[in-house]
């Protein structure tokens, strides 16, 4: 029995040491360390912001419009009278859903087809790579413009656009990944062993992959929360009354020489989430870094 009790906890002892190795590499910098305090407030704030926002985001006060910050209103108010600060702290709950549904789809996304294209080469290769080249040759916020475009604008549309246009990067990682180790023996034992080729994709070239295709996808939710904003700042993303930052700054752009505090707060809102996501994904290359200790 005592046997049987040890066997069972080694696995997890492992996990949880390796757990333990990875926090204390992240924590080692300091600038991680800020990203990551940064995305937890991030997620704390967006989970508490029906409890912490002091108003409701939407109600309208015409006759406390346009009001400077000061204690009633931390952030000020907007030209309707509403709170900046309740809709900021809403409009993370948007930036959040945006970045971690992007994040969805496009992860799978860029690996299978990355993954795929690396191992069988040829054709399937020159297939999927001049696909991906396609959708690279344009700029990612134009070919999302293009997409809205079509779809049509709201939130839910913008999310797929943005997926659509960020997934050739992870595929070109993957790719690059899977070319690298396709050839390695463990690749041809498993084959020679009749290993399938779903098999040696998904149980042997992904787990390896995947550091590599995370740390660029952390990398990757910076450049999703710009383009997030940039269509919200034009009117394709999330639509009026939602809180989302861009929309925020597009409305307030036109008092913003004498009300600064309705582009200022979200715009530090969007630069610092931004600003976050860069530096975690700076400390998680450098934490999932074979090379480096642990």
């Amino acid at each position: 029995m005592k046997v049987a009790i040890t066997d069972g906890a080694a696995p997890c002892n492992t996990f949880a040491d390796e757990a333990l190795a990875l926090a204390r590499r992240l924590l080692r910098n300091r600038l991680t360390a800020v990203g990551l305090a940064i995305f937890g407030l991030l997620v704390l704030l967006a989970l508490l912001a029906p409890w912490l926002a002091p108003a409701d985001p939407l109600r309208q006060d015409l006759a406390h419009a346009l009001l400077p910050p000061g204690p009633g209103h931390w952030f000020g108010t907007d030209e309707f009278g509403r709170d900046v600060f309740s809709r900021l702290l809403c409009g993370t709950r948007i930036t959040l859903f945006i970045v971690l549904l992007v994040t969805v789809v496009v992860g799978p996304l860029g690996m299978t087809v990355g993954v795929v294209a690396g191992y069988f080469g040829g054709r399937v290769d020159a297939v999927l790579m001049r696909l991906t080249d396609m959708v690279l040759s344009f700029p990612s916020l134009i070919l999302a413009l293009a997409f809205v475009a079509a779809l049509g604008p709201g939130l839910d549309h913008a999310v797929l656009a943005i997926a659509l246009t960020a997934w050739p990067p992870i595929a070109r990682l993957a790719r690059a990944e899977a070319l690298t180790l396709r050839q390695a023996d463990f690749i041809v034992v498993a084959q020679l062993q009749g290993a399938s080729n779903a098999r040696v994709l998904f149980r042997h070239l992904v787990p390896l992959c995947l550091p590599s295709v995370l740390v660029r996808l952390t990398m990757n939710m910076a450049s999703v929360v710009l383009t997030a904003a940039g269509l919200g700042f034009l009117g394709l993303g999330a639509q009026p009354p939602l809180p989302e930052w861009g929309a925020m700054i597009s409305e307030g752009r036109r008092y913003m020489l004498d009300s600064w505090w309705l582009v200022a707060a979200p715009g530090a809102a969007i630069l610092a989430v931004s600003m976050a996501f860069n530096l975690l994904g700076d400390g998680l290359n450098d934490a999932l870094d074979p090379r480096q200790s642990s």
